[in-house]
């Protein structure tokens, strides 16, 4: 073997102590419902920490081609001027939403009740994830869709000119059925109702009750029911998307696994559905002190929304500072 293609032994070592601040991006889930939801709203909805990655800058293009402005300021804030519940125009495009499961999921429940045609792809990725679970309850309300099978991508949405309010049962927790059905019954009459088997992530409740929305969730035998009264008019807001947490996720176990470290983590999202991985740590011995914890919504649902918080004094109690 020649000296070039010889393997060289490397040690590993431990790494110093972390100590200072991180600087969290925008939760994602909440910038695809923000960009949707200020498109349903009349008026400016202003929005500060968005996450602007392609996934949500996707979203951001599908809510212009549906006839929303959708701004980026100079002092790093978004503005988005909706055109109203109901109020979407035909795209003359189809709508690309990338690698975005959770954008394009959303915005075909945004748009299936409305009169309006749309057709929408994605990443190679994406096309080899299937829409049928989504399709399902949007034909309800009236909906027409062409796809492959599974409701694979490319597929178009013809959305229904006549909706009519559904209740719907779905086998299966998941947040983006639940969102797309929630923000279709918002242009369709009555009361629709999407019932879950267990809680799943709850933004879109929260978020669709600081826009105006008449929502109620009760805790049934089964599950969670949520009920949503159609044609709101929404309130435009000001909107402080909080930090990530699954981005959190790496600055907090980094600092966990190194002895001695301190770190502060400002303005992340604790929304009660998303905090499981720090109560997971906290059982398992990390010191994690949360600090200034508030509501970053308005809102009239008894167990929200989104906590702006600080994470503090990460002392690496990793299983009770057994290391080895």
């Amino acid at each position: 073997m020649s000296n070039k293609n010889k393997l060289i032994p490397k040690m590993a070592t431990t790494g110093n102590a972390l100590f200072g601040a991180a600087d969290v991006p925008g939760d994602k889930s909440i910038s695809h419902r923000v960009l949707i939801l200020g498109a349903l709203t009349v008026g400016e909805t202003k929005v500060r920490g968005l996450l602007e990655s392609s996934d949500v800058l996707n979203t951001a293009k599908a809510m212009q081609a549906f006839g929303a402005e959708v701004i980026e300021n100079n002092d790093k804030t978004w503005s988005i001027f909706g055109v109203g519940v109901g109020g979407f125009s035909e795209p003359d495009k189809v709508i690309d939403c990338g690698n975005s499961g959770t954008g394009i999921r959303l915005i075909m429940g945004a748009m299936a009740t409305s009169s309006i045609t749309a057709t929408f792809t994605g990443d190679e990725s994406l096309v080899t994830r299937p829409m049928a679970r989504v399709l399902e309850p949007l034909e309800k309300f009236g909906a027409k869709s062409i796809s492959r099978s599974d409701g694979l991508l490319p597929l178009t949405i013809e959305g229904s000119s006549n909706p009519i309010s559904i209740n719907y049962s779905s086998l299966i927790p998941s947040a983006q059925i639940k969102s797309a059905v929630l923000l279709a019954a918002l242009n369709s009459p009555g009361t629709s109702v999407f019932n879950e088997p267990q809680i799943s992530r709850d933004h879109t409740e929260n978020m669709l009750s600081a826009f105006g929305a008449n929502i109620t969730v009760s805790s049934t035998e089964k599950g969670n029911s949520i009920s949503i009264v159609g044609y709101p008019e929404f309130t435009p807001q000001n909107i402080v998307v909080p930090g990530d947490p699954s981005s959190a996720a790496f600055p907090i176990c980094a600092a966990l696994i190194v002895k001695g470290s301190r770190i502060t983590l400002k303005n992340i999202c604790y929304n009660p559905t998303r905090n499981g991985l720090i109560i997971t740590l906290c059982e398992m011995g990390a010191d994690i002190k949360i600090n200034n914890s508030k509501k970053v919504l308005p809102t009239l649902l008894s167990r929200c929304i989104n906590y702006k918080i600080n994470l503090t004094s990460i002392d690496s109690c990793f299983l009770n500072n057994q290391h080895k």
